[in-house]
């Protein structure tokens, strides 16, 4: 009897060990707008001839749906072992429900369903303004509102702009390797439809070490300047090929891909790109570049009719009337600085050295003068990247000073749409991060430790903070009663329960192994916390909660009370009426 169950095991495995393990791209259960153009791959992991294979889609070869046949090609995995794939790019279907099916000498190994959405009849908004606070969190915007409005017995004296919105949700931002996600594909999910993986920008990953041959997904920006007439803007405080405002226009596995990802921006040829990232911009051979040629972009948009500036005085003079057609803003070689460093700090930021540096408010006002002359319409994406470039290294105060400007850039937002009622706004994050408020930290609390100081419950009282000037903003962070915030996650460090108004927080150094550990600057000043982090991670990490999401106008009505993330690019294409 052993014998023979050894021997049915046996067979068991042989018989798996026979079929093929197929991997088909665009993947089980995408939903796809009907005629955006997207890349069809089969991967097999074997070198299988063109006769053996047979690829259908609704039980006829993918040849009569698709309108082409492709011959099975041989790539290289990362391992450098050799297989075959069918890839046919810029495919397009019409609306429907489709079962794709990959079979192997008559036997099936994959199958597949697809969701083609139908387009929209007619369009309801004539704009659109995707508003991205990079790892926006409900911490993030408790904190806002508590610094920026206050709490008096209990109730709030002021709503922030994003409370005023009219519709809410949640959504699911897991990626298509792993529960957790990234900037990249998070932001590439809002910008085609697709779910992704981690560091992957309008692409899905596929097995070979090539960064920009995986199978491309069109996005928004790729299908609005195909079809209509609209203009396009980005803004963002960060390198503007950085994962988020370069998801807007990109194709990368590789999001680090930062010198090439270039390309794609003059490919597109936003109406506006304001923004940090200049090194990016200038030739190899031009002292601080980080390109690997000698392309100088700033030349060639300059060429192609765009105002460049380099400083918040030019930026002011645009407003209004003498809005250009076409904007180039850099103002920093890398990421701008945030609120804190610009206005208290002085001389503290990561730029420092860029002294006329603009606010997100300023840069987006001026987006909006420079896109509203288009009569025929706009999509404009603003991120506020340093919400989460603070958060990383837990530097809490500098992130939600910046949480309280992409608010004031939520209210800009939401003035134009007063006067063109046309205008969607989509508000949200593009990742969560594990950051909450849960208490304050009273310096005149009795008590030696630091930890004494810490109230919770009916010992927290009210933090007291002082906007004197009435400008949305604390005069400082260094008050005696501060909030309290922690996190979720985070390496070994040493908490001081004070804002670091010397330079940004660095909680966590590599020692001499390349662990991370504590760094012993803060040692004398705080206590110690135990890490539940990996010793590769140097800082916080984003966390898997889900993303609220916020719209009002025309199409906000769309939004459920829970849905995936890349149902914001369907709700945007369904506002504006595209018909690719």
């Amino acid at each position: 009897m052993k014998k023979k169950v050894l021997l049915f095991l046996a067979a068991m495995v042989f018989a798996a060990a026979s079929l093929q393990a197929v991997t088909i791209y665009p993947l089980d259960k995408a939903e796809i707008l009907a005629g955006a153009r997207f890349d069809f791959k089969v991967e097999f992991d074997e070198i299988q001839k063109n006769v053996d294979v047979d690829v259908t889609i609704n039980g006829k070869n993918y040849s009569s749906t698709i309108g082409r046949r492709s011959a099975l090609v041989t790539e290289k995995d990362e391992a450098g072992m050799s297989a075959s794939a069918l890839i046919v790019r810029d495919v397009t279907l019409p609306a429907g429900k489709y079962v794709v099916s990959a079979a192997v000498n008559g036997k099936i190994a994959k199958s597949v369903t697809w969701t083609v959405n139908e387009q929209a009849e007619q369009a309801v908004a004539r704009n659109v303004i995707v508003l991205v606070a990079d790892g926006l969190s409900i911490g993030h915007r408790t904190a806002a509102r508590l610094l920026s409005r206050g709490n008096v017995e209990g109730t709030s004296q002021g709503l922030l702009n994003m409370d005023k919105m009219d519709r809410l949700g949640t959504m699911g931002t897991s990626s298509v390797d792993a529960i957790t996600v990234d900037s990249a594909n998070s932001m590439s999910a809002y910008m085609t439809g697709h779910k992704s993986s981690i560091n992957a920008l309008g692409v899905y990953a596929d097995r070979t070490s090539d960064p920009f041959d995986d199978p491309k997904q069109e996005n928004l920006a790729e299908i609005i300047r195909r079809t209509t007439k609209k203009s396009i803007g980005i803004v963002s405080d960060a390198e503007l090929q950085d994962a988020t405002p370069a998801a807007v226009v990109g194709h990368t596995r590789r999001r680090a891909e930062k010198s090439a990802l270039m390309s794609s921006f003059l490919d597109v040829m936003p109406e506006v790109i304001l923004g940090g990232g200049s090194a990016y911009f200038i030739p190899k051979s031009v002292q601080g570049s980080k390109r690997t040629d000698e392309i100088n972009y700033v030349s060639e948009f300059q060429k192609a009719g765009y105002q460049f500036i380099t400083s918040n005085t030019e930026l002011s003079k645009l407003r209004g009337i003498a809005a250009p057609d076409r904007l180039l803003g850099l103002f920093a070689t890398g990421n701008m600085d945030g609120h804190l460093d610009r206005t208290l700090t002085k001389g503290k930021g990561w730029s420092a050295q860029f002294t006329d540096q603009p606010d997100l408010t300023t840069m987006t006002q001026v987006a909006l003068d420079v896109l509203s002359k288009n009569k025929e319409g706009f999509m404009l994406v603003v991120e506020a990247a340093l919400v989460d470039k603070y958060t990383h290294p837990m530097d809490w105060e500098r992130a939600v000073y910046d949480t309280i400007m992409f608010d004031k850039v939520i209210g800009i937002a939401q003035d134009f749409q007063k006067e063109n009622p046309d205008t969607l706004i989509v508000v949200t994050g593009d990742h969560t991060h594990s950051i909450s408020v849960y208490g304050t930290v009273n310096d005149d609390r009795p008590g030696d430790r630091l930890r004494d100081k810490v109230g919770t419950y009916a010992n927290a009282g009210f933090p007291n903070y002082v906007d004197a000037d009435g400008d949305g903003y604390p005069d400082t962070p260094d008050v005696s009663i501060r909030l309290a915030v922690g996190f979720g996650n985070h390496p070994d460090y040493y908490e001081t329960f004070k804002p670091h108004l010397d330079g940004v927080f660095a909680p966590a150094i590599a020692n001499e192994k390349g662990d991370y550990v504590a760094n012993a600057q803060y040692k004398d000043k705080g206590i110690f916390m135990e890490g539940n982090l990996d010793y590769t991670e140097s800082q916080e990490v984003h966390s898997v909660d889900d993303q609220l999401l916020s719209m009002s106008g025309p199409g906000s009505e769309q939004v459920k009370a829970y849905q995936e993330n890349t149902a914001v690019f369907h709700y945007i294409a369904q506002a504006l009426g595209l018909q690719p």
